[in-house]
């Protein structure tokens, strides 16, 4: 007898082997899960470097999006878009991934979307503030470029965070109660961190709390593109 029959539970394809002519498919799949992996530790990792190693750069005071700008803005920007499009791709695998039931088509969007935000972010990047770049001043008016990169934010971050949350619950159909909470507790805190920092309600500490709710949610993001690799067939052959 069929034990998620009985459960309730959704099924993974976890433990089985690929049919044939899914195989291909299937290898596809699970190589553009990987890109999940890689996204988020790769732009913490680029853009925690360049907040050591940039003279004049505070993480207390100013954010990682004023890392496009200046002599080596061109890195900030590069990870900005490259990472954006490993998160498109492994919103791509996810949808194959899913296939059908509940999330397989919004979780995949929703994160797609965030993903192409990401991309906008590095080609539209912020002005100057806050004292950095070092000897820049701030513009006496927001640049067009800089509107478009905080209105992709404003669009894409929510995504994220709901994104979290429809998967949550097809987490907790399969049974991966842990994982669903962790989907729900840390799209809550990356939205708020977004809010409070947005509104000001945080003060001095909103640059600070916002990045550790994005490093979070980037981390989780990686997290969930492990856990769903595990869950695909073998594809050895």
């Amino acid at each position: 007898m069929n034990t998620s029959a009985i459960t309730g539970t959704i099924p993974t394809r976890a433990g089985t082997v690929s049919a044939p002519g899914e195989l291909t498919a299937d290898r596809v799949t699970k190589s553009l899960l990987g890109y999940g992996v890689l996204a988020g530790p790769v732009y913490v990792a680029v853009s925690s470097a360049q907040a050591v190693l940039r003279e004049g750069f505070d993480p207390a005071r100013h954010a990682w999006s004023q890392l496009a700008l200046g002599e080596f803005g061109w890195v900030q920007v590069a990870n900005f878009v490259l990472s954006g499009a490993m998160v498109i791709a492994f919103a791509v695998g996810l949808r194959r991934a899913l296939r059908s039931g509940p999330a397989a088509l919004w979780a995949p969007v929703l994160i797609g979307v965030f993903g192409l935000s990401m991309v906008v972010a590095g080609i539209f990047p912020v002005d100057a503030g806050g004292g950095f770049p070092a000897g820049v001043p701030a513009p006496a008016a927001m640049s067009a470029g800089a509107l478009v990169h905080l209105a992709s934010g404003a669009v894409g971050f929510p995504c994220l965070a709901a994104g979290l949350w429809v998967l949550a619950r097809r987490l907790g159909r399969e049974g991966f109660t842990r994982l669903a909470a962790a989907s729900r507790i840390t799209g809550a805190f990356f939205l708020a961190s977004f809010a409070g920092m947005a509104s000001g309600a945080l003060g001095g500490a909103g640059i600070p709390v916002f990045t550790a709710g994005a490093v979070s949610a980037l981390g989780l993001l990686a997290v969930l593109a492990v856990h769903r690799y595990r869950q695909m067939p073998d594809t050895n052959g």
